[in-house]
């Protein structure tokens, strides 16, 4: 039997296949307990928005002040205890490690909490940090140095080990990456997906548009994770566009530890686990792997034959032997067949 096991933040999962924060999916307690029975290795819940903190304490601090007041209890929804409330729920459901997510943009906006989300059970957090900064007079070091002073309060705030869901849009991705493993992040998730508007011109209105990822995606992550895997001492999560077994194997291949499913799943429901699961097993058989850390970082760059292809001469080669789709004949474009 292929043994699928691989370690993540301090823990040994049974296989790479981790659901990532995938709301709706796991706002639904029930979803849980049914992802670990279809393959889950370990879950990431639904991210607690630095802003649903800070308009809880408001409305605390609004309703300390003006006691005479009333409000509906619709109204003021602790949404934060609620939070920690499915991390207890959710440690007693499955014996699969529960990692909590904690979505920021600002330096010490979470006080205590992240030590009632440790204490609550939690298994480690996923800080995903989503800011794109729109001040002209803030430099590129400042919102680099923003990072990692979220990063630093939240680690010198709890013993958990704390994995980094940031986006690619840095001058240099690799000194980033070494200034947060200095913060005392333990793993990166590569990388955040940043959701952009659309315009509707029936009614001449910017509306938010989602759309799920695709395969295509997975190609900047599996990138970077290739040309980072062992030059820091930290753990690789792979999200964006793994759709597939064939996916996550090119994931490992490169140096990841694990691989966050979200769109498969809310694609072809949480059943779709045990597929690629099982479509991975396969796979490693056919190939004659005994375990899936026989491969892993195989292809990375320290490993690979021409680690130049995962820098800048790859650029050269893709352009020299792309084929279009027409090419030029006796003055005429016809369809190239070659493609």
């Amino acid at each position: 039997m292929v043994d699928l096991s691989t370690n993540y933040l301090g823990k040994t999962l049974r296989s790479p296949l981790v659901v990532g924060a995938a709301a709706p999916l796991t706002e639904n307690i029930d979803n849980i307990k049914r992802m670990e029975d279809a393959g889950a290795a370990a879950i990431v819940l639904h991210s607690l928005f630095e802003e649903q903190l800070l308009e809880e304490r408001y409305e605390a601090y609004h309703q300390f002040a003006h006691p005479t007041e009333t409000y509906p209890e619709s109204d003021f929804r602790v949404d934060s205890e609620a939070y920690l409330e499915r991390i207890r729920r959710a440690k007693k459901m499955v014996d699969i490690p529960i990692f909590a997510s904690l979505n920021s943009s600002t330096v010490g906006s979470w006080g205590d909490y992240v030590r009632q989300v440790e204490q609550a059970g939690a298994d480690g957090l996923e800080l995903n940090i989503y800011d794109i900064p729109t001040d002209m007079s803030m430099t590129g070091e400042r919102v680099e140095q923003t990072y990692l002073d979220i990063v630093r309060s939240v680690t010198d705030a709890v013993n958990l080990p704390v994995a980094v869901k940031l986006s690619p849009f840095f001058s240099n991705m690799a000194n980033m990456a070494k200034e947060l493993s200095n913060a005392n992040a333990s793993g990166l998730v590569l990388f955040n997906r940043f959701y952009q508007p659309d315009i509707n011109l029936e009614t001449l209105t910017v509306e938010s548009n989602l759309l799920l990822s695709t395969s295509r995606e997975m190609r900047l992550p599996m990138r970077w994770i290739a040309i980072l895997y062992r030059t820091l001492p930290l753990d690789f999560a792979a999200t964006g566009g793994i759709m597939t077994a064939q996916d996550v194997i090119k994931m490992m291949l490169v140096g990841a530890n694990v691989t966050m499913l979200i769109s498969v799943l809310l694609s072809h429901g949480i059943e779709q686990l045990q597929k690629i699961e099982k479509d991975m097993v396969e796979w490693l058989e056919a190939k004659e792997y005994d375990s899936i850390a026989q491969l892993q970082g195989s292809l990375s760059q320290v490993n690979c034959p021409d680690p130049s292809v995962f820098e800048r001469s790859q650029y050269l080669k893709a352009l020299q032997t792309y084929q279009p789709y027409w090419k030029l004949v006796d003055g005429s474009y016809v369809r190239n067949y070659a493609n």
